[in-house]
């Protein structure tokens, strides 16, 4: 009778093991734990986003090829969710009052964030990237005019990490700023989707402070993201490079999210047996986001961190507190309203 032979785990594999377990039961726990404890869900998402920076940063994260493609899918299906619990009656006038301040918003963004990135000796598709990321809805806007430019892997590594990097300290940054100076519920929902790079930030630094700003800050953020289309038609007329005799491509995306939220908000507004579904799937989108958040979170790895060199963070910055700043002040001194 033959021994059996046991062959030792390997050490590393262990590891990996106890590495995608705790990782699986950190995802559970943001997406189930508010869920059954709704006081939970005003910390969630600054800590969601925390810990999966400390864990990817820390440890790594095991799921990395996994997580990067499900994160677009899984904030655009929380987004629709939402629309669940909102009327789109006021979805659409909130949308409305906030066009003017959006439209100068942006161009002030892109003007300044072009102007900014040529005096840092920026690459052309870096410093568009950055400024249409900051300047209208972070990573969408980013994925929206990367095949417009035809920018480089690189290019887009870069930008995105800045934007995704300081949507991270605004979860953080926001709210608290919000309280220090005051602002209402309507004022924060107002300054985080005029200020906010990525609409996922805005979500979650909008529910960390109320429903109503919450309510306020997804409307106008939504309706600041149509403004993808305006930008990328004039990027591929204006500034898309083109070889010699090549004909200009006029190219534009529209995030799918939008309609689908304006389809969820409408059937929740004007059919009243879906009300019931519709606080359910609202309530199970705002869970969903935090997971988002955690999953964004943990796609900033220490690579990614190393890739950014110093010029592109600076013009990242820089544009960012000018344009948060100037909305922060506009909105305290009644400017905005």
């Amino acid at each position: 009778m033959e021994a059996e032979i046991i062959v030792p785990q390997d050490p590393a594999e262990k590891l990996n093991q106890l590495r995608q377990g705790v990782f699986l039961a950190l995802a559970a726990a943001f997406l189930l734990l508010p869920l059954f404890c709704p006081p939970l869900r005003n910390h969630a998402p600054g800590i969601a986003v925390i810990c999966g920076v400390i864990f990817s940063v820390a440890w790594g994260n095991p799921f990395e090829a996994i997580t990067t493609r499900l994160t677009s899918p899984l904030l655009g299906a929380a987004i629709v969710g939402m629309g669940f619990g909102m009327n789109l009656n006021q979805v659409l006038r909130a949308g409305a009052q906030g066009i003017v301040y959006t439209c100068a918003g942006i161009a002030l963004g892109l003007g300044l964030g072009v102007w900014l990135g040529k005096k840092l000796g920026l690459p052309k598709h870096t410093l568009y990237l950055i400024s249409v990321g900051t300047s209208i809805c972070g990573g969408s806007a980013i994925a929206a005019a990367t095949p417009v430019l035809k920018a480089k892997a690189h290019d887009i590594a870069i930008a995105s990490a800045v934007v995704f990097t300081l949507n991270a300290v605004a979860l953080l940054v926001f709210p608290a700023v919000g309280h220090a100076l005051g602002m209402s519920q309507y004022q924060f929902g107002c300054w985080s989707a005029l200020g906010i790079h990525d609409t996922s930030s805005v979500v979650g630094a909008a529910m960390s402070y109320g429903q109503e700003a919450l309510e306020v800050g997804t409307t106008v953020k939504l309706a600041r993201a149509l403004w993808i289309i305006p930008v990328t038609l004039f990027l591929s007329m204006f500034v898309a490079d083109t070889a010699p005799g090549e004909k200009r491509k006029i190219q534009f995306r529209v995030p799918w999210f939008i309609p689908g939220f304006l389809i969820a908000s409408a059937l929740v507004t004007w059919v009243p047996a879906t009300a019931e579904a519709g606080r359910f799937l609202k309530e199970f989108s705002t869970c969903l986001m935090i997971l988002t958040l955690f999953l964004i979170g943990a796609n900033l790895n220490r690579a990614k961190l190393r890739e950014l060199g110093l010029r592109p963070v600076i013009h990242g910055v820089v544009l960012w507190i000018i344009l948060a700043g100037i909305w922060c002040a506009a909105i305290h001194f009644g400017i905005v309203r």
